[in-house]
């Protein structure tokens, strides 16, 4: 009895196997185990990586002439954009494209702008436009050295509708650095940014 079992056993594992090799030969064989080609590099410049919201980048360090190419801001699209590496934003260099609007105007308008041949434009976030906002510089508050043109002291719409009142929408004055609401109806400064949202 015993010895039958053994021979059933054996015939059940050589028939396993034969099963195996048949149907699945990858698991039979695992193949070659060297790699195909070497490796891709694993270092990234810093035009690669993402930009943070943690990191604060100096913007004094640039052409004093057009407070371009600092360490934080550089300007792109022939001079007619600021790329600002904080954020990885991309915003009109000229803050006051087209004067005040109001919100819904100023939304169609971004949307609709071509600047350097490019379209893609938009009204920023409250939260992308208060990271222009330099505290410890006064109207314009934006930091030292900023290569923007026609910065003005009002406030500047965002794209952010207010949630207790849907007629509201979020502005930051740069002038103050104050972050409010506004009435959707009144006129506020249209600084388009193009990127991420």
């Amino acid at each position: 009895m015993r010895k039958r079992k053994k021979s059933i056993l054996a015939l059940a594992i050589i028939t396993a196997f034969i099963a195996t090799a048949l149907f699945l030969p990858g698991l039979v064989s695992a193949g070659d185990l060297e790699p195909s080609a070497a490796p891709g590099p694993t270092m990234k410049t810093l035009d690669e990586i993402p930009p943070t919201w943690s990191q604060k980048l100096d913007s004094t360090d640039g052409d004093p002439t057009t407070g371009c190419n600092s360490s934080r801001f550089e300007c792109v699209m022939g001079g007619e954009a600021v790329l600002d590496k904080e954020t990885g934003l991309v915003w009109a260099k000229n803050a006051n494209i087209v004067g005040t609007k109001t919100w819904l105007v100023a939304m169609i308008y971004c949307r609709t702008l071509i600047i350097a041949g490019r379209k893609g434009w938009r009204l920023p976030t409250v939260e992308e436009l208060a990271s222009l906002v330099d505290t410890t510089q006064n109207s314009p508050v934006l930091p030292s050295e900023h290569p923007f043109d026609n910065v003005q002291s009002g406030g500047h719409w965002s794209s952010t509708t207010f949630a207790g009142d849907t007629g509201e929408a979020w502005n930051v004055n740069m002038g103050s650095g104050r972050v409010g609401v506004g009435l959707k109806d009144f006129g506020g400064g249209v600084w388009p940014v193009r990127g991420d949202n």
